[in-house]
């Protein structure tokens, strides 16, 4: 299967960042999350630009 690394439309709560990289990585999407806010709080925030940059970048999946 090819994998393509895509905001999921089903698996979203803001832009679907964190649920489109646990579908490409085969992870947990609330382990992505937890992980994502607790980086991004270790950061001063930082992960708020890092989200809006992937969410801009990502393409949506396509939905069947």
């Amino acid at each position: 299967m090819n994998k393509k690394l895509q905001r999921s439309s089903t698996d979203c709560m803001l832009g679907g960042v964190c649920g489109g990289l646990a579908n490409y990585f085969d992870f947990d999407p609330t382990l992505v999350r937890v992980a994502y806010v607790l980086l991004s709080v270790c950061t001063a925030f930082s992960g708020v630009l890092a989200y809006i940059l992937l969410m801009i970048i990502m393409p949506k999946e396509q939905e069947a």
